[in-house]
């Protein structure tokens, strides 16, 4: 549990972007960030933000969670393939079960995650949802 609000938000940048890595020697992407490329071991790494649009790759329904996550229960886990390539796994939102597919579009939103006891807390981060339709 984190020690202050202040120190959770500032440690947790990855919570909110969908960061990665990509390879100025080979150009190849990674997620998550590396420090040496697996592809060629170059250490020249940059900071990659991921455009958060993708499809469906696998999925289930989580009908019994984990401890601290009842108050979603039940909900869709994901195996998303991003637009770039990588597969990332995350929670679905915003969507009926009865609905998804794998191969369905999908998009990178922030929803709360849960939240610490006491400290008060309240951690977001990415989930994906089916695209919307655009007005």
């Amino acid at each position: 549990m984190p020690s202050s609000v202040p120190r959770h938000w500032r440690e947790n940048i990855k919570r909110y972007r969908l960061l990665g890595t990509k390879c100025a020697s080979c150009g190849t992407i990674h997620y998550p960030r590396r420090t040496v490329c697996p592809s060629c071991k170059a250490r020249e790494l940059e900071e990659y933000q991921f455009k958060g649009s993708g499809k469906i790759y696998s999925y289930t329904i989580i009908r019994s969670p984990p401890e601290g996550y009842e108050f979603c229960k039940p909900y869709a886990a994901a195996l998303i393939e991003l637009e770039e390539g990588e597969i990332v796994t995350a929670q679905l939102t915003d969507c009926n079960f009865d609905d998804l597919e794998i191969g369905m579009p999908v998009e990178s939103v922030i929803r709360r995650m849960f939240a610490y006891g006491e400290s008060g807390i309240i951690v977001y981060g990415y989930k994906f949802r089916p695209i919307l339709p655009r007005m």
